[in-house]
């Protein structure tokens, strides 16, 4: 961890604060990734089973799970949690059909009607990590919405375990989502699957769901092809940007800035505070609570790239923090909602002592999966829009035609494209 005081810094040491940790692309990896998406667009599932006993010490048979797995599954789930994951569902199913973007029709001038339709993106492929720690919080993130917007395939992608068979709660939330086709495929060749199509796995039209360096790469390489699927967003390593003020407790803090930072030992954490009294009570606290954490190795790894950054004003605060763009943003102030206007930049806001981004996480009904590495400042987290297609619609009378017709043919001819202007100009001399 890193403790500066902004006010001292220069310029380039503060970009140099802000700077995410070193990419763990390198050429090699992206060479690597490279080699199993051709591998993968040219052997199909030969290449899956291939790559899968490669990577994941796993022979399958089927790469698809059957009913008898997600039967299984059912039977064998902590009722617990599965209750927990439906009473996520409900307020994840609010939030999202609350948000959904909805169509219109509006008369832009006598006879021209123009408005807007919305359809489904046909085919989805969702990727759900199951590494180290399995997500089935994420199944039901991208799950929610595909089903709101009636999406019509829906694939998920998730690494097998250790025994061929796919994570069960991931398996429980999927059919939560109405999902029911699941194949157990990780990595940059569950991507390339989804991207290119096999015997097995259907081409998906667009891509979600975060993953380690090998699927985002696999991800990015994608989508820049002639013929790629599109994905939702930039994402990479987990990271979290506080702010907060004398009066919040910074244990709370401590314990919010560890929960990112347990994502990975790329992940970053970001604390910005007016007090250098609890920056100095933060860090006691950090210190503290790793040594408690299971991942605590993976944790203080991360840690090396904390910044503790004590600024002379709140509004600094936020600056500095619009200017990061970060994933998640938590504001522990006394006043958090009175700061909202401040905040241009974010993936997803977390206001008052009393919201960890735990919650976004898991059960408050926002999305978590979010842009990351300063992808906020142009793009915005997973939702319904994300899963369909926005098609504008329009209908001129003829007397819409004579109104309107003129503006186009003046602006058509500026431009020097006078087939735009005779297409208007035909239709007019044969309604004068």
């Amino acid at each position: 961890m890193k403790t500066l005081d902004w006010a001292r810094l220069s310029a380039d040491e503060r970009a140099a604060a802000l700077a995410r940790p070193p990419s763990n692309s390198s050429e090699e990896r992206i060479a690597a990734v490279q080699r199993i998406l051709a591998q993968v667009r040219a052997d199909g599932d030969t290449a899956l089973r291939a790559l899968t006993r490669r990577f994941d010490n796993v022979e399958l048979d089927t790469l698809a799970v059957g009913e008898a797995e997600f039967a299984a599954a059912e039977a064998g789930i902590d009722p617990a949690l599965r209750a927990a994951m439906v009473e996520a569902k409900s307020r994840l199913d609010a939030w999202h059909r609350a948000g959904a973007p909805t169509e219109f029709e509006i008369d832009t001038a006598p006879g021209v009607r123009c408005g807007r339709v919305l359809r489904a993106i046909d085919t989805v492929g969702l990727y759900v990590p199951a590494g180290s720690a399995p997500l089935p919080s994420t199944a039901l993130m991208l799950g929610v919405p595909s089903q709101i917007a009636a999406c019509r395939d829906v694939v998920v992608c998730t690494p097998p375990r250790a025994d061929g068979t796919a994570d069960p709660a991931v398996l429980v939330a999927a059919r939560l989502c109405g999902i029911r086709r699941v194949f157990r495929i990780g990595g940059a060749q569950a991507v390339a699957a989804m991207a290119f199509g096999t015997e097995s796995v259907p081409r998906c039209d667009k891509l979600f769901g975060p993953g380690n360096a090998w699927v985002m790469l696999a991800k990015s390489q994608v989508t820049a092809l002639p013929d790629g699927p599109a994905i939702d967003m930039p994402a990479g390593p987990s990271e979290v940007l506080v702010i907060a003020d004398a009066g919040a407790n910074p244990a709370f803090i401590a314990a919010d800035l560890l929960a990112q930072a347990e994502h990975g030992p790329d992940s970053q954490v970001v604390f910005v505070t007016d007090s250098a009294a609890l920056v100095a009570a933060v860090e006691a606290e950090v210190r503290a609570q790793v040594a408690r954490l299971p991942r605590e190795a993976i944790a203080t790894k991360a840690l090396d790239f904390a910044r503790l950054i004590v600024v002379p004003t709140l509004d600094e605060a936020f600056a500095i923090s619009n200017a990061y763009g970060p994933e998640h943003l938590i504001v522990q102030l006394r006043d958090p909602r009175a700061w909202l206007p401040k905040i241009t930049c974010a993936g997803s806001i977390f206001l008052g002592d009393y919201a960890p981004e735990s919650l976004g996480d898991y059960c408050s009904g926002t999305n978590h999966v979010l842009p990351t590495g300063g992808a906020a400042r142009a793009w915005s987290g997973v939702s319904v829009a994300s899963f369909q297609r926005s098609i504008s619609v329009q209908q001129v009378s003829r007397e819409g035609l004579l109104a309107i017709g003129p503006c186009a043919v003046t602006m058509a001819r500026a431009e020097s494209l006078e087939a735009h202007a005779q297409a208007v100009v035909q239709r007019l001399e044969a309604s004068a």
